[in-house]
Formats: structure tokens, C-alpha cells, sequence
């Protein structure tokens, strides 16, 4: 296989059409070659959606369903891609241009690891570079380190089966979590590979204000992890570094809404859509 065709990108859209195209065309031109691309359109009922659905390029999977959540889609997608190597983007954002050869690079030399992450870029009404740590199976316990859109492996999708959708929120953190019960780990690479929206629809605040109870049913799920003392004896992070991480990335005891202030005036303001 050459180029980019053993790698599939999924894009879940639900009443995204507005940016869907810009999605597809981040894919599709990615450097070395155009990978395959599904589209899963999880039961979109506004205009501008269909009709960008429709005129989408031949080479676009487009599969439609009715409306089950994001998790959903993005499993339908999953099951219907053939690749070994797979991708989920969100319709609303973009693939950085060379993302798929700085993902794909660590994962054809070590077939040990189980994905590959980058960095993300905000755009829209956000603008900056979130930089990720290092990937380290403490960390990922705690605080989510890796973002959505992640170049794994079909047999972790396999092994994980995918996204669970008793997770409305955080359920591709819990993925990773997953990964790792499944014995995958992943490694982090040094470039910005995913533009991430921010936008009025974002996802961002609806998951941060209910962070604690998704937090508390992940730790449920996945309690023999969070027991695990090599995990901690395996970390880099020291005693002092791993108890920040259980307090302050853990319990998140800063309100949600003063963590959204403070972040807004982080980030540099862009344009909004």
C-alpha cells in the first residue's frame, strides 16, 4: 500500500455542513497522498447538511443513519472502514497538513504501540497551540493527554470495540483508557496535527461542567487501572508530580466556569464563525 490508503478517516456530522467540507478537504489533501474517507452522517435534518452531504466528492463513503450520538457514528464509521491504520475527526475541525505522515511515522517502525498523537491548534473564536505532555499511562489516568483525533490501530478499535456510548461526554478519553486495559500505549509526537474549533457548539463547556461524574464512572469502568500501582512506579513524574496530577487534573477543583474565564483570556481571541 502507498501513500495514505491504508488509513481511513471517519468524520461523524451531525447538522455540521457548514464545516463539514472543510474537513474532508483537510483529509483528502493530506501529504503523501489521499487517505479513504468515511462520512458518517448521524441523522442531520438542517438543509445546508444534506446538500453538502450530497455534493461531497465521489471518492467520500458517505453513510447515513438516524441520530444516535456521536459514539455511534463514529463506531458506524469504524465497522465499515477496512485499513489498518484509523482516524476519527469531528466535522467541525481539520486536519493539520502533514498530520497523517507525522502520525503514521512512529506507528510503522513500532508495531508495539497502539496510536499516535499530536498536538492541536485552536482556531475560531480561540487561537494557539495546546501542547500535549508526553504520553506516560499515569498522566492519561488522570487528566486527558490526547485529544480525539489520534492514528490507532484496527486492532485496538477491535479490542476496545470502539467508543461506548454510555459516554456522552469524554468518551474518547475513555477510549484511551480502554486502549490501555487492553495492554495499548501510545506515543506523542512533536507537531500540531489537529486544528480543533472553537465555536458557540463546541463541546468544550457542555463536557468541562460535568467533568467530576464522568470522571467518577470512567474510574468505575476502568478501577483496576486506577489500582495499579506500576503504573505510578512506571511514571516519570515523581510523588510530589503524580499527587498534582491526582489533585488538581483529577478532582479539578477549580470551577468550571472560572477555568472557562481563566482559559479565555489564555487563549488570544480569533474570529468567530
Amino acid at each position: 500500500m502507498t501513500g495514505n490508503g491504508d488509513i481511513t478517516v471517519v468524520i461523524s456530522c451531525f447538522n455540521y455542513g457548514r464545516y463539514l467540507e472543510e474537513a474532508v478537504d483537510s483529509a483528502l489533501t493530506q501529504h503523501g497522498g489521499s487517505p479513504k474517507v468515511i462520512v458518517v452522517d448521524d441523522g442531520s435534518t438542517d438543509p445546508e447538511t444534506v446538500a453538502t452531504l450530497d455534493r461531497l466528492p465521489a471518492q467520500v463513503d458517505v453513510f447515513r443513519q438516524e441520530n444516535q450520538g456521536a459514539s455511534r457514528a463514529r463506531n458506524a464509521g469504524l465497522r465499515r472502514a477496512a485499513t489498518p491504520y484509523l482516524l476519527v475527526l469531528d466535522a467541525d475541525d481539520r486536519l493539520s497538513d502533514g498530520a497523517l505522515r507525522n502520525l503514521r511515522e512512529p506507528l510503522d517502525r513500532d508495531p508495539a504501540l497502539g496510536f499516535a498523537y499530536g498536538h492541536s491548534c485552536y482556531f475560531g473564536e480561540w487561537e494557539g497551540v495546546l501542547r500535549f505532555p508526553p504520553y506516560d499511562p499515569y498522566r492519561l489516568l488522570y487528566r486527558h493527554i490526547v485529544g480525539l483525533s489520534a492514528l490507532m490501530r484496527r486492532e485496538l478499535v477491535e479490542a476496545t470495540a470502539g467508543y461506548d456510548p454510555e459516554f456522552e461526554h469524554y468518551e474518547d478519553w475513555e477510549i484511551w483508557i480502554h486502549a490501555l486495559a487492553e495492554g495499548w500505549r501510545g506515543v506523542q509526537v512533536e507537531a500540531v496535527t489537529l486544528e480543533y474549533r472553537r465555536h458557540n457548539g463546541s463541546k468544550f463547556a457542555s463536557d468541562r461542567v460535568n467533568y467530576r461524574e464522568w470522571f467518577r464512572r470512567i474510574r468505575t469502568k476502568h478501577a483496576a487501572l486506577y489500582q495499579d500501582k506500576a503504573l505510578a512506579r512506571d511514571s516519570d513524574l515523581g510523588l510530589l508530580g503524580r499527587a498534582a496530577y491526582r489533585y488538581f487534573w483529577g478532582l479539578r477543583p477549580i470551577p468550571a466556569s472560572v477555568e472557562q474565564r481563566a482559559h479565555a483570556l489564555h487563549w488570544r481571541r480569533g474570529k468567530p464563525d
